[in-house]
């Protein structure tokens, strides 16, 4: 019997609840095949317990766990990663170019992440990564396969959420495991039965271009699914691209009407509750309240994402 934090997906694929801030926020993800099995996206520290308790309710040994592939390297999808790796004997890290130096030697994320969160909060959340032995580390290039017992699992690379981040291609199942890539899609805010999607500009890499040139790369491919870290299995459905592009373009919009404006972060707050609100009148959500009540977060993240990317822009080549 599964525990209540492992979802059977089919097909020798499972979704687990990481237990990161809430219920169904956070995802890893365990492919299996032929006795042999892969991770995709860790959560923090404290998920690897709940990792490793999937590995033992499907009976599977640690050392049958060939692969540990994060999406990209913040911490909800890879702080656990050096800890998880530390209970793997035989497990390598498939990590894009730009992160592998970050889980090798932590040390400027944990400094970047204690620097906004604090520490009280760092270890309350996240706890402290821990550096992956460079010998057990393969970087991923555009197109690259790698071999999961009878499957083969393609790299692909996908900027805009960050520069850091490749998307996973399961042939077998036609499903793509999206980390940010896709957006966010909260089962909260399932509406008869329709999914709604949004994208993430947590901070500091956010740039609307390369983003839906992903987003456009990963519909090319006619998934049946995708497998987003924020939160579970999405069916492919033909509203799902078109909203998540028209909203990477509203986004880029409200931060380049107020890059100037007085109390920039409280404007684009504002602009993102308004554009959510928008949305979710227009998926016919109910309990409009609630919904905006779940996004708050988000707002406040993507709020500081749009800012890092208009300072970016802001910078003289």
């Amino acid at each position: 019997m599964l525990p209540e934090f492992v979802e059977a997906l089919g097909d020798g694929l499972y979704a687990i609840d990481t237990g990161f801030v809430r219920p169904r926020f956070d995802a890893a993800y365990l492919i299996v095949d032929e006795g042999r099995a892969a991770f995709f996206d860790t959560g923090t520290n404290h998920a690897v317990p709940r990792l490793l308790a999937a590995l033992t309710a499907l009976g599977i040994g640690r050392e049958a766990v060939d692969w540990v592939i994060p999406s990209h390297v913040h911490l909800d999808h890879a702080g656990g990663a050096g800890l998880l790796m530390q209970a793997l004997p035989r497990a390598r890290l498939f990590v894009h170019p730009r992160g592998a130096r970050h889980l090798i030697d932590p040390t400027a994320l944990i400094a970047g992440a204690t620097a906004v969160y604090g520490e009280a909060e760092m270890a309350r959340s996240y706890g402290t990564p821990v550096g992956i032995d460079a010998a057990r580390v393969d970087v991923s290039h555009d197109g690259q396969s790698i071999a999961l017992g009878g499957r083969r699992l393609e790299a692909v690379d996908t900027p805009g959420h960050a520069r850091h981040h490749h998307c996973i291609w399961d042939q077998r199942t036609s499903t793509w495991f999206t980390g940010d890539t896709f957006g966010l899609s909260y089962p909260e805010l399932v509406h008869a039965g329709r999914r709604w999607i949004t994208p993430t500009s947590a901070p500091v890499q956010f740039d609307p271009e390369p983003l839906k040139a992903s987003v456009r790369r990963l519909l090319a491919r006619a998934p049946a699914a995708l497998c987003v870290t924020h939160y579970g299995r999405v069916a492919a459905a033909p509203h799902l691209g078109p909203l998540l592009l028209e909203q990477i373009d509203e986004m880029a919009a409200i931060g380049a009407r107020l890059r100037g404006a007085a109390g920039r972060h409280a404007a684009l707050c504002d602009a993102l509750r308004e554009m959510y609100h928008r949305h979710l009148q227009r998926h016919g959500l109910a309990d409009l309240a609630s919904g905006m009540a779940l996004l708050e977060a988000d707002v406040q993240i993507n709020a500081q994402g749009l800012g890092s990317w208009l300072d970016h822009r802001a910078r003289p080549l």
